[in-house]
Formats: C-alpha cells, structure tokens, sequence
C-alpha cells in the first residue's frame, strides 16, 4: 500500500483574492467548485497532482450545524471558528479500504471511507472517497486519506485539458509542508510508523529557530519543526497549536517568503 501527498487545505475567507495574489506572486491557482449541501467551495492551485486547495465556504452556519465526521477537515474549520490559515493534509492511496484496515490495526480511531462529489463549474461531476483517521490519545490531527475515482494518468491528463493544471510563471513546483509540533521525536516517529515513511536526518533550522526532521512522501515531503528558541514556530505552538503552518515551493526563477491568509509561502530558489 503507497501513500502519496495530495493537498494542503489552506481555509481562506476569499479565494478570489488569494488566486489573485498568487498570481502577482508567479503562482497559477483556478476555480475549483462548489462542494453542494456542505456550504463550502474552493479553489486550487496545482503542483502536478500535489495541489494547495483554498477552501472557503458560502454557509457558515450549515457548516457549524451539521454533525461532521469525527476528525475530518470540516470539523477541524468549524472548531477553529473558521480561521484563516493552512488546517489539515490529505494523502492520497489506491486502496482506502485497505488503508481503513491498516490504520485499525495500528490502534487508531476510523471513520468512513465515505463517498463525495463536488460540481465543476461546467456542471460535471468530480468524485471522491474520504477516509478520517484520529488518535485516541488526541494532539495534533492526522492527515486525512482519499481516493480518487479516476486512475492518477487518466486524472492528470482531464485537469490538464480543463486548463485546471497550468504552467506556473514561476516555473515553482511543490517542495514539502512544514508543521509546528512539540515533541518531534515521538511525532516523528509515529507518523513514520502509521504512514510507513522513511525520516530524514535531524536538522537545525535558523529562520524557523526550530530543530527539524523530514518524512520522505512521494509528491510532497512532511517537515516537522519543535522550537529551539524563540521564532516562527514557537509562534505557531502558542497561538494555534500543533498544526502546518508554511509551505514550501521550490522555483529556479525566484526567491522569496510572503504570507497569505494565515499561511506561509516559502518560495526557494533553485
């Protein structure tokens, strides 16, 4: 069983302005749709099949009223009263009810695979599976699995033909995820064990004043940041918890850090 990274939620107020910004920045992001009955919509902004999808909702209040699955992303923005800034990754697999059994046996908490669909805005269909996973002794909440319909070439191929995949002016494309954590070991070594991804060496990171460790995944690394010192990432931990926090793009045109909406775009030049 192979897991691959396959987005970032980044919750945003207006994705209009966000796909306008990224835009000024050298980054391509398009309308993505409406996911209906759920009061949200998004837009995205592709990196090959690794894609940032900036999430906002059109109902607030169906969204804090429906009972939502247990650890599942539109918990996680209703919980934190829709505040701005990355929440939650997705992996994605080939086998989610495979996945289900694997993480069952690794004693954690399952819910699902449950079906979606959202509505492109020519009206086609696009359809998913989603599979919730917690850890019964709480923290930091675990990146949640889908499935695709479509088989990842015939998928490619349609977003490249609907223009939803595009060049990127700044030629960028996704490097890896950074999140705030407090005990990187044992964070490190439990999603190492539950995701079965290979650790990186251990690394001093001075900007982030954080002692850093990376899981190798195809499509977009995880790196996991616990303060040395006062900084970005001491920042994070205070304010809003474990979570991700930055994400970091790699281009061989330009270099340069800005934030949007919450999150950090960490732009490395090549």
């Amino acid at each position: 069983m192979n897991f691959m990274f396959d987005h970032l939620v980044h919750f945003v107020e207006e994705p209009e302005k966000a796909i306008a910004f990224l835009k000024e920045k050298g980054i391509a992001a398009v309308e993505g749709g409406v996911h209906e009955n759920r009061g949200t919509y998004n837009a995205v902004s592709y990196f090959d099949l690794s894609y940032i999808e900036l999430l906002s909702t059109y109902d607030k209040e169906l969204v804090r009223q429906t009972q939502h699955p247990r650890h599942s992303f539109l918990e996680t923005v209703a919980e934190e009263q829709f505040t701005e800034g990355f929440s939650r990754i997705a992996i994605r697999t080939t086998d989610i009810e495979g996945a289900a059994k694997h993480f069952k046996n690794k004693g954690l908490t399952i819910y699902g695979p449950e079906s979606f669909s959202r509505k492109r805005p020519d009206g086609s269909l696009v359809e998913w599976q989603l599979l919730y996973i917690g850890d019964p002794a709480g923290g930091m909440e675990l990146p949640f699995i889908i499935q695709w319909q479509e088989e990842d070439a015939e998928r490619k191929k349609e977003l490249i033909e609907r223009k939803v995949i595009q060049p990127h002016p700044s030629k960028a494309v996704l490097s890896h995820v950074t999140f705030a954590v407090r005990d990187l070991e044992k964070k490190i070594g439990q999603w190492a064990e539950w995701l079965k991804l290979e650790a990186g060496e251990v690394f001093i990171d001075e900007v982030l004043q954080a002692k850093c460790q990376s899981l190798e995944l195809q499509g977009g690394r995880l790196v996991f940041g616990s303060p040395i010192g006062e900084g970005i990432v001491a920042d994070v931990l205070r304010q809003r918890g474990e979570r991700p926090f930055q994400v970091a793009l790699s281009s061989p045109i330009k270099s340069e850090s800005f934030s949007l909406f919450g999150g950090i775009y960490q732009i490395e030049k090549i």
